[in-house]
């Protein structure tokens, strides 16, 4: 592999840095390397940054490759409004429409990479319409792009678990064919029995050895007695850092003492949560979460697919919308909001070798901006991506 030398480039304390890359990790960082830019040579590829802010690669916590609509014809969208409506619809539509997860998937990562994210955790639906072929596409994507993308599975039950017969066993099988995380939802809401349903979810999980991604839409008291079930098990099963809770939207109806007890408890238990930060839902309070030790994660869920028109495969976008809906302003501000879509993004997922130091991945993304305020509200052009030591885009354009 060739080494990769990056010069003048800006630092998020403003201040210059030089990068060099050896064999897919960062073997050295400062603010002048020794020697110039002088063109290619001696297997030494050097880019002369300009000036321009140096991120680390960008991380999609929470989406689902396999569902997207991206590059193809316009989805014509008129489901119901009630979240088992899009549900039902979805199963329907994928299978009269024979969608490929394999195709779809492989075109959106592809964009997620060209925008800079290198690493990235999506979920895939498994149930008994559909079996494991959604599973088996994306699986396809994780290998074609397994040199550049760091890709994370969750075998998702989208339909739930305990009102379909044999899913269990699909996500069972799933987990032994490579997906590398247990997804599970709702369990008072869609699989009507939370008691069961959180049972066959740590059954499943401690069988595997994986980890637990669930997604949790329940509101109010309904979300909180969920959430009040997984920690049993969670201090049960020595599960502690294991569990991640998507959306929870729950934890952003409680009174201040309320939400302050419930994040302590979070904390100690190792659960760290994922957010989409929609406008049309309450949402985790970031600050707080901070506060008590919470790590919090951003993701986009769906883009542009049957559930949504709305999304892109921009992290820098994603973390815009972070900063609106949490009202954060200030430039020291809105640096939380990309601390959502990398570095703690990295650690909810658990992306190892991750950040700018050396020895790590060499995942590195360089943008026309002062800052990172100006990198997000901007959406910064991406002038050169490195994604495990490899060059995937360079002066703006995708290799």
């Amino acid at each position: 592999m060739t080494t990769l030398e990056i010069r003048n480039a800006r630092g998020l304390d403003g201040a210059p840095v030089d990068v060099r890359v050896e064999h897919g990790r960062i073997a050295a960082l400062a603010p002048s390397l020794p020697g110039e830019v002088s063109g290619a040579g001696g297997g030494v590829r050097q880019i002369d940054a300009g000036g321009a802010l140096l991120l680390p690669g960008l991380v999609e916590s929470h989406t689902h490759l396999d569902k997207t609509v991206w590059g193809m014809p316009w989805y014509v969208n008129a489901c119901g409004a009630r979240l088992i409506d899009r549900i039902d619809n979805e199963r329907q539509w994928r299978a009269e429409s024979a969608h490929d997860a394999g195709v779809a998937s492989l075109a959106l990562a592809r964009a997620f990479l060209a925008a800079g994210t290198t690493r990235l955790r999506t979920h895939v639906d498994i149930d008994t319409d559909a079996g494991l072929r959604h599973l088996d596409g994306v699986l396809g994507t994780r290998d074609a792009l397994a040199n550049t993308l760091d890709m994370q599975i969750v075998a998702f039950p989208q339909s739930g678990v305990l009102e379909r017969a044999g899913t269990a066993a699909l996500l069972d099988d799933a987990l032994a064919r490579g997906a590398d995380v247990l997804g599970w939802l709702d369990p008072c809401a869609i699989d009507r029995d939370p008691k069961a349903s959180l049972d066959a979810m740590f059954a499943l999980a401690d069988k595997h050895g994986c980890p637990v991604d669930i997604h949790l839409h329940e509101p109010g008291e309904m979300g909180i007695f969920s959430l009040e079930l997984m920690l049993e098990r969670i201090a049960a099963l020595g599960m502690q850092g294991k569990v991640v809770v998507s959306h929870a939207f729950c934890l952003g109806e409680l009174d201040a003492a309320r939400t302050e007890a419930w994040l302590a408890r979070l904390a100690d238990a190792g659960v760290a949560l994922i957010t989409t930060a929609p406008p049309s839902r309450i949402v985790p309070p970031l600050m707080a979460c901070r506060r008590a030790g919470v790590a919090l994660a951003g993701g986009n869920d769906g883009i542009r697919d049957t559930w949504t028109p709305y999304g892109s495969p921009d992290m820098l976008e994603r973390a815009m919308m972070i900063g609106l809906r949490y009202n954060l302003r200030r430039d020291d501000e809105l640096e939380i909001a990309l601390n959502c879509v990398t570095y703690q993004g990295a650690r909810v997922c658990g992306f190892d070798d991750y950040g700018l130091q050396v020895g790590a991945r060499a995942d590195l993304v360089l943008v026309d901006a002062v800052n990172a305020a100006q990198a997000i509200v901007t959406r910064a052009p991406r002038r050169w991506v490195v994604a495990n030591g490899h060059l995937v885009v360079s002066e703006g354009v995708a290799v």
